[in-house]
């Protein structure tokens, strides 16, 4: 689709053509595709503003970060911001602090996954760390699992000792799918207080927990 064909494109009413438009501008140097993607981040359907933020995310401008900064922080609909948050990542340490803050605003709980999954692949941290310590305390048990996952991270890292202190008071969790995170994530430790919370685990009352704190030693 050459860009004359876009532009149309991106006038129709059906908003199919304006998808099909949209992913067309990938093959676009940033100075054609990025006003164009920018002129859509109001669009009226939200599948086309994912899209948009998605397109985004491929092209590394300033624009482009300012764009899916507003986009993450202010789109009415949390898919789109979801997808905000996931190409603001690609521009690396840069993000870091307008991900974090996010995620302290905004208790939505697919917005929070993200974030969460981003900064994890970033080398941050600290700042993993309090965002993890945060979602703890989030509504949505989701949410917390993935925390405890996510915490697997931090092995190796200046963080490993803090992550370990959590996990440990976490093994103890009156949620039997909390203390099923806490030891497939303590395997990743090679650690002897994570061995030794893994050996109180494998005494646990509920059969589930045992199976997840064994399953490495089975196989």
């Amino acid at each position: 689709m050459d860009i004359e064909e876009i532009k149309a494109s991106l006038t129709e009413a059906d908003f199919q053509r304006r998808l099909q438009a949209i992913a067309a501008l990938k093959a676009h140097d940033a100075e054609v595709a990025v006003p164009l993607l920018i002129s859509k981040k109001r669009d009226p359907e939200f599948l086309v503003r994912s899209f948009v933020a998605m397109g985004l995310g491929k092209q590394l401008t300033a624009e482009s970060f300012t764009a899916l900064l507003e986009m993450m922080q202010f789109d009415r609909d949390t898919n789109v911001q979801s997808q905000a948050a996931d190409s603001l990542s690609l521009f690396g340490q840069v993000a870091v602090p307008y991900l974090v803050t996010t995620f302290h605003q905004n208790k939505n709980w697919l917005v929070r996954l993200s974030i969460l999954a981003a900064i994890a692949e970033m080398g941050c941290p600290d700042e993993l760390l309090e965002v993890c310590v945060e979602a703890f305390d989030d509504q949505d048990a989701t949410v917390q699992e993935a925390a405890v996952e996510t915490l697997a991270f931090l092995q190796g890292t200046n963080q490993q000792q803090a992550a370990l202190s959590h996990l440990v008071k976490l093994a103890s969790s009156a949620s039997v799918p909390m203390r099923i995170r806490v030891a497939t994530t303590l395997k990743q430790f090679d650690d002897p207080e994570a061995k030794a919370t893994l050996a109180q685990l494998r005494q646990d009352p509920d059969h589930q927990v045992v199976a997840a704190a064994l399953e490495d030693l089975i196989s």
